[in-house]
């Protein structure tokens, strides 16, 4: 699955802004429906994983995850046809089709994975496990950056979704060897939403959006911003990126034996001020050497500020014992609506606007993490209360 990110996680929001007419509020939209979507349905989608299970689940998840990318497949080869091009309504038809799909694969993959994550991590060696686990991801997306930027300069986008889409299938394999879990989702649509607006979840949610809503403009927002900033050169784009990741893969390793060891509350704080730091460095950016440096600055800084983050985040998860599952749902609620509260304020704000000043509000959001350091665990007695 990470493998699939490396590919497209930097080349598809700048995919979508060519098929929109380069419009960075289509593309948007777009995300903004996806992610509304998902954050309204999951806590109803968790409750029909129970009758399939959390191992088959993920499995199932890999087959709708390909058929999104065998969608925008679809749309690639329509765009390129000299005989037959999309028009609009097909187009969108076709955008919707693929945010469908995309809920499901969301729904069936998310809640398992960070369930699987919380119960099979151990506690005493949790951020060094997560660590290893980032820093192998990371190892591998060192290369496909640069692999998808030399694809999309000699060929088209098609090869890329179909390399996608056969990577996709790849990931059931792992998923095989995943061992048996039962877990049941025992709160009601509306319960769900009662404890995500309770009082005592307030600043755990908090952290989660801030999370989404920073990540909205890292992984929307940027690579299009830095695309344009190269005039378009997708080979730059994929070498520059997999530079970035490969200086940073050994640091994830040690920050993650470093955490188990170390105040993870006090290694956020400082962490997410470095990183903030970051966001506001990269509004002046106007180079492709200046790119390279600050996006490695601003990757170290995260690795010590999401390392702890994750863990805490785990650690909570799996303090909640048979809740879980539950926990994670809220987890998932509140990252998607920080992402849509984030995209709606970016609507608004880029008419007026130049996008870097989306980068102050991505510094600010992120500083919301911080939350999650200052919450105490809500306690499994309490839940049912």
């Amino acid at each position: 699955m990470r493998i699939t990110d490396g590919l497209l996680g930097l080349f598809l929001p700048i995919f979508l802004y060519q098929l929109l007419d380069h419009d960075l509020k289509k593309v948007i939209w777009y995300y903004l429906i996806g992610n509304l979507l998902y954050g309204l349905v999951v806590a109803w989608g968790a409750k029909y994983l129970d009758k399939v299970g959390l191992r088959r689940s993920l499995r199932i998840s890999i087959i709708w995850g390909a058929i999104f990318y065998f969608i925008f497949f679809i749309l690639d080869r329509g765009m390129n046809s000299v005989s037959q091009g999309w028009n609009y309504q097909q187009i969108i038809f076709l955008l919707a089709l693929s945010i469908f799909f995309l809920t499901i694969h969301r729904m069936m993959y998310w809640v398992p994975m960070h369930t699987d994550l919380a119960k099979f991590t151990s506690k005493s060696n949790r951020a060094k496990q997560l660590g290893l686990m980032e820093a192998t991801a990371v190892a591998l997306g060192a290369v496909t950056p640069l692999l998808a930027g030399w694809i999309l300069t000699h060929y088209n986008y098609d090869i890329l979704f179909l390399i996608t889409i056969l990577i996709f299938f790849a990931s059931m394999i792992p998923f095989a060897t995943l061992p048996k879990t039962k877990e049941i989702f025992s709160w009601g649509y509306l319960q769900t939403w009662k404890e995500f607006f309770s009082r005592r979840r307030r600043r755990e949610v908090l952290a989660y959006a801030g999370d989404g809503a920073e990540n909205a403009v890292g992984a929307i927002v940027w690579p299009i911003f830095i695309w344009e900033l190269l005039a378009g050169n997708y080979f730059i784009v994929g070498v520059l990126s997999s530079l970035i990741v490969v200086v940073t893969v050994g640091l994830q390793l040690f920050v993650g034996r470093f955490t188990d060891l170390s105040n993870k509350k006090k290694m956020l704080k400082y962490g997410s001020i470095f990183y903030a730091i970051g966001w506001i460095i990269k509004i002046f950016i106007a180079t492709a050497f200046q790119i390279f440096i600050t996006s490695t600055y601003h990757n170290l800084a995260r690795i010590f500020a999401r390392t702890p983050f994750d863990t805490l985040n785990y650690e909570k998860a799996a303090d909640q014992g048979h809740y879980i599952d539950e926990y994670t749902v809220i987890h998932e609620m509140a990252v998607q609506f920080g992402k849509s509260l984030m995209l709606i304020f970016i609507l608004f704000l880029i008419p007026f606007f130049n996008v870097q000043l989306t980068f102050v509000f991505a510094a600010l959001a992120s500083l919301l993490m911080n939350f999650l350091a200052d919450e105490e665990v809500v306690k499994r007695e309490s839940i049912i209360d």
